[in-house]
């Protein structure tokens, strides 16, 4: 199903109730007071009411205009303003004021930028670190156009998790990614995975957008073999008609079964569902991988 007739005829396990509480608006004020971006605004996430009512969110940072123009991305692109080195301080005040365990931290390309942006990434992790201590910080970034200086700019902040999404599968790259790489993505997970000290390597596809259920395996697999040990699967939902069209809305029973032939892989913290999106119940996750990660270690001990 595509076209002009999906915003109009969803299937009814896409369709998801709004509700709020004290949470919701007491994130959003400060969000707004701290003059913060969130990727739940930005992107129009259909889990945003959800998060936000639980006293969770998404921070965006390097500004709210990306450098690159995908295809499924509701984020506005163009020229950006300057970057902001105070964010890093301010996105550490809503984590310790949201007396967070967990936090996400994302951003729009800077591909204006030298180094993406990266320097930002790495003050903002140490900021949170310091400002909440024993939070657990994971990061979703760029592919910073494949500069191994940047990247490890993030690395060397010691986030938890290295979350990098490769989005689709290799077959609609061009289309749906104009301005990345199927490759180029899978360098940026081996490498992080590479990384020492070891940090948990994450990456996220939408489905929807055309591909077949073979592509998505051999995708998973790609992942799987790049150092990928965290997966998130979702439905890919147009943000507006200027989008890309909704090609299918695929039916719960598939993401089990992409969830089963995940797990079969080798990926040991999964979530696919059609409203999972990278960061939707991030810390859960996070916490299913270390729990097998100790699981394992105890086994080895005995």
């Amino acid at each position: 199903m595509g076209g002009d007739m999906e915003m109009t005829r969803l299937p009814p396990w896409i369709r998801k109730p709004l509700q709020t509480n004290q949470n919701f608006n007491k994130v959003h004020g400060l969000v707004n007071n701290l003059r913060l971006h969130t990727v739940c605004e930005e992107a129009k996430c259909p889990n945003r009411h959800e998060c936000w009512s639980s006293g969770t969110a998404t921070v965006m940072i390097l500004g709210d205009t990306c450098t690159r123009s995908c295809r499924f991305c509701s984020v506005k692109s163009g020229r950006p303003q300057e970057l902001d080195h105070l964010e890093p301080r301010r996105v550490a005040m809503a984590a310790k004021e949201m007396n967070l365990k967990h936090i996400v931290i994302t951003s729009v390309n800077r591909d204006d930028q030298l180094n993406g942006g990266a320097d930002i990434f790495g003050d903002t992790i140490q900021a949170v670190k310091e400002a909440v201590p024993g939070i657990t910080v994971e990061v979703l970034t760029p592919d910073f156009e494949g500069r191994e200086a940047s990247l490890n700019l993030v690395l060397e902040a010691a986030p938890h998790v290295f979350s990098h999404n490769i989005e689709t599968v290799r077959h609609l790259q061009a289309q749906i990614r104009p301005q990345a790489n199927y490759g180029r993505s899978m360098w940026t997970l081996r490498s992080a995975a590479a990384w020492r000290p070891q940090l948990e390597v994450k990456s996220g596809i939408m489905v929807g957008l055309g591909e077949t259920e073979e592509q998505v395996i051999e995708t998973l697999s790609d992942l799987f073999e790049n150092g990928a040990t965290m997966l998130t699967i979702g439905q890919y939902l147009r943000p507006s008609m200027d989008h890309e069209p909704v090609h299918r809305f695929v039916h719960p029973d598939e993401f089990a079964r992409y969830e089963e032939k995940a797990r079969e892989i080798g990926f040991q913290a999964v979530a696919s569902g059609p409203f999972v999106r990278s960061s939707y119940k991030a810390e859960t996750l996070y916490e299913e991988m270390i729990a097998w990660r100790r699981g394992r270690e105890s086994h080895v001990a005995g």
